[in-house]
C-alpha cells in the first residue's frame, strides 16, 4: 500500500497544507486498516489495559471535528461534548459503523481545508474552556498528528489482538 504522501498532491488544497491533507488521509487508512477484519469483542478489547481500536477510531473522528471547529474561530457546540463523552463509552458497535464516522468526520475536514486560504493560516485561534492561544495553521496541524499518534497506537493494538499471543 503507498502512503498517502507518496500519491501526489491533494485536489484542492493549499501547498501549504498538503503534508496536514496526507497526514489525515494516511491516518484514516491505517485506521482502516487496523479495525477491518476485527470482531466486535477484537475492537473493543483492551490488551494489557491500553485504549481499544475503537476507542481510537472514535477519538480521531470526535478530536479532528473539535479542533477543526476551534481553527473557524467556534466554540464546541452539545453535539461535539457528546461525541466526547461517547469516545469513552463501550458501546460495541462494529467496525463499520465506527469507520462511517470517522470517514465522515475526516471529509468535513478535509472540505474546511480545501476552503481555508493561505492568508488565514497565521490567525489568531483559542482552544477549549481555557482559550489557549494557537493560530488556524496550528490548529489543522495538530489534528492531522493527532490523527496520526491515535492511528499508530490503533495499528500496534490490532496486531498484538491478532498475533495470537496472550493478553
Amino acid at each position: 500500500m503507498r502512503e498517502a504522501w507518496l500519491g501526489g498532491p491533494v485536489e484542492g488544497i493549499d501547498p501549504w497544507l498538503q503534508p496536514a491533507a496526507h497526514g489525515l488521509l494516511q491516518a484514516r487508512a491505517d485506521l482502516q486498516n487496523a479495525a477491518k477484519g476485527l470482531s466486535v469483542d477484537q475492537l473493543w478489547a483492551r490488551p494489557g489495559g491500553v485504549a481499544c481500536v475503537a476507542f481510537h477510531v472514535l477519538h480521531v473522528a470526535g478530536a479532528t471535528d473539535r479542533l477543526l471547529t476551534y481553527a473557524r474561530g467556534e466554540t464546541l457546540n452539545e453535539a461535539q461534548r457528546a461525541f466526547l463523552s461517547a469516545e469513552k463509552a463501550d458501546d460495541r458497535h462494529p467496525a463499520n459503523s465506527l469507520l462511517a464516522a470517522l470517514d465522515a468526520s475526516l471529509e468535513r475536514a478535509l472540505s474546511q481545508i480545501r476552503a481555508t486560504k493561505g492568508g488565514e493560516l497565521l490567525e489568531p485561534r483559542t482552544v477549549g474552556r481555557d482559550r489557549l492561544p494557537s493560530t488556524v495553521l496550528g490548529l489543522i496541524f495538530h489534528a492531522a498528528e493527532h490523527a496520526s499518534r491515535h492511528a499508530g497506537q490503533a495499528t500496534t493494538t490490532a496486531k498484538l489482538l491478532t498475533s495470537g499471543l496472550p493478553r
